[in-house]
């Protein structure tokens, strides 16, 4: 056997699994027995004694390396600090809306409700109700159930649709219940169809956690 195989099959072991150093060295030691010629065997001992004595503690040196290293690397492994746990976003408040277009719509006019319904404290609330642009519509008011100061109002004529936003003032809350937005407007004389008109509400809880609701005033129009 010679030596640079030795030297594999010591470093490949060491590697494999904790290794005996007296079993090592004793391989160590039969295996450059082998290795010597046999004319040489009957000569004085000392030379190739001092050169084995060399490669057994360079071997040795070796295996201890592989050893060291890989001992620091699990160590090093081990002793690094765990990541920062997931955190999930907190569930925003559980609520529910229905948009109708209210009864005592006429021919000319009509008011559109939507009626929010929450089941526990809001702190941010904005509530946006569009109005499609079909023929003749022209804002002519709004109210809501929660006090007016709470609230900061606009209607925007946009190309298309006429938006009410409802946006609660910072500080403000809503409390669980039953609450309604109305958007008043005329129209073109006749039925007014409401299929067009949507609804979006934005609703905070104390804890940051957020809801959407998404609906409209047509048949189904509930979410």
């Amino acid at each position: 056997m010679d030596e640079a195989r030795l030297r594999r099959e010591l470093r490949e072991a060491a590697l494999a699994h904790r290794p005996d150093h007296a079993r090592i060295l004793a391989r160590v030691e039969r295996g450059l027995a082998a290795s010597a010629p046999e004319g040489r065997r009957t000569r004085s001992p000392r030379p190739w004694a001092g050169r084995r004595r060399g490669v057994v503690l360079a071997v040795s040196a070796a295996v201890a390396g592989v050893v060291g290293i890989g001992g620091l690397a699990v160590t090093t492994l081990a002793d690094r600090p765990a990541g920062p746990a997931a955190t999930l976003p907190a569930p925003g408040p559980t609520a529910r809306a229905a948009g109708t277009v209210d009864p005592g719509s006429n021919r000319w006019w009509a008011q559109s409700d939507l009626a929010v319904t929450t089941e526990s404290t809001v702190v941010g609330l904005t509530v946006e109700l569009r109005i499609a642009r079909t023929p003749g519509v022209v804002s002519t008011g709004h109210w809501r159930t929660r006090p007016a100061e709470d609230f900061t109002v606009t209607v925007t004529e946009e190309p298309r649709t006429l938006v009410y936003r409802w946006t609660l003032k910072p500080g403000r809350t809503v409390p669980p219940g039953p609450h309604t937005f109305a958007a008043q407007y005329n129209h073109a004389e006749g039925a007014r169809d409401a299929s067009a008109d949507t609804y979006r509400i934005l609703l905070t809880g104390p804890d940051g956690g957020r809801t959407t609701l998404r609906g409209g005033f047509g048949p189904g129009g509930g979410n």
